[in-house]
């Protein structure tokens, strides 16, 4: 797997805002991508892609994989000049104060804006800054505009429901960490295309489709358009390394079960092969707070058998990072898979 091209795509699909409900820009980069591999896409009525890479032999394999990402909408204008706002999928709160967004008005317009709680100042408020809960009652965005009431921001063309994003400030050191916010699920995204090249140059005995679908974050982006004919589906999500987990940033997870209950245990032997035959260090793991577009496309009434792989990722919905390490082993592991 070409791992320059991988990150490429990557650091422009990180710097592409696509919050839950506002994924026309990343979808239209994916389209452009393929566009130029000579691969046809297609859009589903619901907003997500699906494309095919023919294989030489019978049988279909579905991967499944998101390009939503946590995000906010303005819930309401403060007197204050501040701005009110609603979550896009299941994050802390404490982990999106003092971030950069872009608040994407109706009109087109994008207004730049930090996330900040009412007590920010430590100089002001002191002790009561370190107590504040933070929850949507005490947070709010500071607009980079001179506004003083709720007046002034209407005049920019701000109101309830436009769409906020966070920025995802890519980072890609020396020593081969990827550092951002959406590498859930950003970074599988990339490695779909990264493999998709690799199986035009030499394909696979099986067919293998690939499905990006737009409301993962609010658990139901598979819940339909999965190619009809899918034999298997593999969801290809992050793995979430943290204390109790075997997952690392520098492998390829296994999530052999997590909120939604266990995933299909053949299917996941059959991954287990197919690292074992490739040499990946494949780890293993259960996550408690977790679903994935698998789980929405079974609960839905998917007739297939689910997995569920990804690469580890440290820190998940904050500030994330993962490694290239984790980024190749994830795409050998789907090329090992349909080539066994």
């Amino acid at each position: 797997m070409n791992l320059d091209y991988t990150l490429d795509v990557l650091v422009r699909l990180l710097a592409t805002p696509s919050p839950t409900g506002f994924t026309d820009a990343a979808v239209t980069l994916l389209e452009q991508e393929l566009q130029a591999l000579g691969v046809a896409a297609q859009r589903t009525r619901k907003g997500a892609l699906t494309w095919e890479v023919a294989g030489t032999g019978e049988g279909h394999v579905t991967f499944s994989g998101h390009v939503d990402t946590l995000g906010a909408m303005v819930k309401g204008v403060k007197d204050s000049g501040r701005l009110r706002l609603w979550p896009l999928g299941g994050y802390d709160w404490a982990t999106v104060e003092g971030e950069d967004v872009l608040v994407h008005t109706q009109a087109g317009r994008t207004l730049t804006g930090t996330v900040v709680n009412v007590r920010q100042s430590t100089h002001v408020h002191g002790a009561a800054l370190r107590e504040l809960k933070r929850d949507a009652a005490v947070m709010e965005v500071r607009l980079d505009e001179a506004v003083f009431s709720a007046r002034d921001v209407r005049a920019l063309g701000v109101q309830e429901g436009d769409f906020v994003s966070f920025d995802a400030r890519p980072r890609v050191t020396a020593s081969g960490y990827v550092k951002a916010r959406h590498l859930d699920n950003k970074a599988a995204v990339a490695v779909f295309l990264a493999v998709t090249r690799e199986l035009l140059a030499a394909p696979a005995p099986v067919t293998a489709a690939f499905h990006v679908t737009t409301y993962e974050e609010v658990g139901h982006g598979a819940a339909t358009g999965i190619p009809a004919h899918t034999d298997a589906l593999i969801a290809v999500d992050m793995a979430a390394v943290g204390e109790g987990q075997t997952s690392s940033e520098h492998c390829v997870s296994l999530c052999v079960a997590d909120g939604g209950g266990p995933y299909d245990h053949a299917l996941g032997n059959r991954l287990r092969a197919a690292a074992r035959s490739a040499g990946l260090d494949l780890r293993v793991d259960i996550y408690p707070y977790y679903a994935s577009d698998g789980t929405a496309a079974w609960r839905a009434g998917g007739d297939y058998p689910v997995a569920l792989i990804g690469p580890g990722v440290d820190a998940s919905h904050a500030y994330e990072r993962t490694h290239t390490d984790a980024l190749r082993a994830t795409g050998e592991l789907m090329l090992a898979y349909l080539r066994q």
